[in-house]
């Protein structure tokens, strides 16, 4: 998610300054995704200097509230009408991680895919501890957000098996690459065809 879009989502409720963006948008999202005050602080620059919110002189107790322009408005509703494009996500460093554990010497992939099915299921327990630990309606965005954490863990625990079925399976390469001939079952000559 964007951060951008996040601070715009919140000041669409109203002004707010950075202390507050920070507090509304850890309640929002049930603190999964902690910000640090100068990301907050650093995207809101970025913002006004971009025309989608607007400074306004500070407060009696030093604080300078945020509103967000029509430009602002505009943005977010686009944003809130396209789809996320799996090409936008961030790489998924544990498929990375996996698929170079495979080619890397000395490394027990079947070892690094049950470490992380024991940490995934921790956590995809911790997660619906959470998920049922309060049912009222305000809570509903925290545990919408809650819901897309278990289900990702769930299909991360299903991906892991199929790695785990995958490497079964797998015979690995020999010491070095087979010639030509070798891998296409033919002489040389022919191969080169």
């Amino acid at each position: 998610m964007s951060i951008r879009h996040g601070l715009l989502a919140l000041l669409e409720r109203g002004q707010m300054y950075g202390y507050q963006l920070r507090a509304a948008f850890e309640e929002s999202t049930g603190a999964t995704w902690p910000l640090n005050i100068g990301q907050v602080y650093t995207t809101l620059s970025r913002l006004e200097r971009d025309g989608l919110v607007r400074s306004l002189p500070e407060s009696e107790a030093g604080q300078r509230p945020y509103e967000i322009t029509d430009a602002g408005r505009a943005d977010l509703a686009l944003w809130f009408a396209t789809p996320i494009s799996r090409s936008d996500r961030p790489r998924d460093e544990l498929a990375i991680k996996l698929a170079l554990a495979l080619t890397t010497p000395g490394v027990d992939v079947r070892a690094v895919v049950q470490t992380q099915r024991t940490a995934t299921m921790r956590t995809l327990q911790e997660l619906t501890r959470l998920k049922y630990a309060s049912d009222r309606p305000e809570d509903l965005p925290w545990r919408l957000v809650l819901d897309a954490m278990v289900f990702q863990a769930e299909a991360e625990v299903r991906w892991l098996d199929h790695c785990e079925s995958s490497l079964v399976r797998h015979r690995p390469p020999a010491a070095g690459p087979a010639p030509l001939s070798e891998a296409v079952g033919h002489s040389g000559e022919e191969a080169r065809r």
